[in-house]
């Protein structure tokens, strides 16, 4: 008796990472790699890029892309050098972040603020058009944009301005491609985390400045709590969106007057 032949395996689902050689953006990184996805390590260093695939346990699965999504060209080649080895983007992961030193505003440098929108703002900006010209090309036609915003842009810390400024515009970032990919299947959404557990929060653990002047530690929550947050949005259909998700440590002092 002659059976058909077996459906051919689906092919992998594709993620492009930023930022994704340290802190929340290696734990996402890492657990798509374990949830059965391909993914792109894009980051400014090989080094440390290399280290996110060295602790994965599929690191053929990963494609190490040295970017500075600051810089519109690299962006532009990240998703070219995606296509061709991988042939598609389902999933980009918009992570690659920095903050302005914590100081008073009229002390902060022209090229400190720079610094700040171009890497916050500009490289998500320049990463969404790439990713809405893979995605609108590609078949099938779609995919997801998940943008790392911040609870500090909408409740900002003090000496913070570059910061939450760019966390905020990161909201009408997310919005406006939510409002743009509606007709072309790309769905986009935000996912405001507070006080991740990385390198960027460990003077938390030693005592940060709050909005009463005072010194105070604050609790962080595991970073493997956001990887497996952002997994579960870009698992869903593209019918269905999370708009907006804020995970936060639970006894952080974000609600209520501080």
């Amino acid at each position: 008796m002659l059976y058909p032949p077996p459906n051919p395996a689906p092919a992998l689902p594709i993620a492009v990472i930023t930022g994704a050689g340290s802190g929340i953006g290696r734990a996402v990184a890492l657990a798509f790699l374990a949830a059965g996805y391909g993914v792109v390590l894009a980051g400014r260093r090989q080094i440390t890029l290399q280290e996110t695939a060295d602790q994965s346990a599929q690191p053929g699965r990963a494609l190490i892309i040295p970017t500075d999504v600051t810089d519109p060209d690299a962006v532009t080649r990240l998703f070219d050098r995606t296509v061709a080895h991988f042939g598609r983007v389902d999933v980009l992961f918009n992570n690659a972040g920095i903050s302005a030193p914590a100081v008073p505003l009229e002390s902060l440098s022209p090229t400190q603020w720079r610094a700040v929108v171009d890497t916050n703002l500009s490289g998500p900006f320049y990463c969404i058009q790439n990713a809405f010209r893979v995605m609108k090309a590609q078949n099938p036609r779609g995919g997801r944009i998940i943008n790392n915003g911040s609870v500090s842009a909408y409740a900002p810390r003090p000496m913070s301005m570059p910061y939450t400024a760019t966390k905020h515009a990161m909201t009408g970032l997310t919005k406006a491609a939510s409002l743009d990919g509606r007709d072309f299947d790309i769905a986009c959404s935000q996912i405001d985390i507070g006080n991740a557990a990385t390198d960027m929060t460990r003077p938390m653990a030693e005592g940060i400045l709050q909005a009463d002047g005072r010194v105070a530690t604050e609790p962080t929550i595991d970073v493997h709590l956001v990887a497996q947050a952002v997994l579960d949005m870009a698992r869903l259909p593209l019918s269905a969106n999370v708009q907006f998700m804020t995970l936060m440590a639970t006894k952080m002092p974000l609600v209520g007057r501080g």
